[in-house]
């Protein structure tokens, strides 16, 4: 792939109200292209709020894991189609994937595939009822995403490598998780820095508190998207 750090580096919007999410935007400036918007922000007015990124040039990840009955996803992601983002997350069972691809034929959306999230561990996938451990829990979703036509899927890094060669070199492989050598993992359980992230097959990184929490955001994204160009 040919797309620059600034391409591949999408900083996740994981703050409370869109007062901070401005401030954060307005801090990054011109540094930063991708940002992501899930459930926090969504339910605080960052619907509309993603639409005025897409508006002025920014490419938005709405992280909605969408799934429901193939009609109700399919309406969902035509409606989404309309607003202008340039990815969006869905849980990654056959059927729902599927009517998302159909739903969104024809335009530019990226739908991803949420394989196993990555505050998840081993006894948590047991816990949810599964008979896979993740990493082959991720490497069977990664299939299914690839037969139904999806644009890429979301994984933890550590299973990037495994996924890039299920999926081929044209799908996206979006890796939340990702932690700077030194930084607290939080509640992520499968992480890995952006350099080696990188290096394992992932085409997009998706970096939220070590950026929006760092004392000076700008500094710390900036630091990242200087680890990911030494990568490339």
């Amino acid at each position: 792939m040919t797309a620059s750090a600034r391409d591949r580096l999408i900083v996740g919007l994981d703050i409370p109200t869109i007062g901070e999410a401005e401030t954060i935007v307005k801090t990054l400036g011109d540094d930063v292209l991708f940002y992501k918007i899930g459930y926090q922000l969504a339910f605080a007015g960052g619907l509309e709020f993603a639409r005025d990124l897409a508006a002025d040039g920014k490419k938005v990840f709405l992280d909605m894991k969408l799934l429901d009955i193939d009609n109700t996803v399919a309406k969902g992601v035509e409606n989404i189609v309309k607003m202008g983002m340039s990815m969006l997350t869905l849980h990654a069972y056959p059927k729902a994937m599927k009517a998302a691809v159909e739903a969104a034929r024809g335009s530019d959306l990226c739908l991803l595939g949420v394989t196993v999230l990555t505050s998840m561990d081993a006894q948590d996938v047991i816990d949810a009822g599964y008979e896979y451990d993740p990493r082959a829990l991720v490497l069977r979703r990664a299939e299914q995403a690839r037969v139904a036509g999806m644009g890429g899927i979301v994984c933890s890094a550590e299973e990037a490598s495994a996924v890039r060669k299920i999926v081929g070199p044209d799908m996206a492989i979006v890796t939340p998780g990702i932690r700077p050598a030194g930084s607290d993992r939080g509640d992520q359980k499968r992480v890995m820095t952006p350099a080696d992230a990188l290096a394992a097959g992932s085409s997009h990184l998706v970096v939220a508190r070590p950026i929006v929490k760092a004392a000076d955001p700008r500094a710390a994204a900036l630091a990242i998207l200087d680890e990911m160009r030494g990568a490339l």
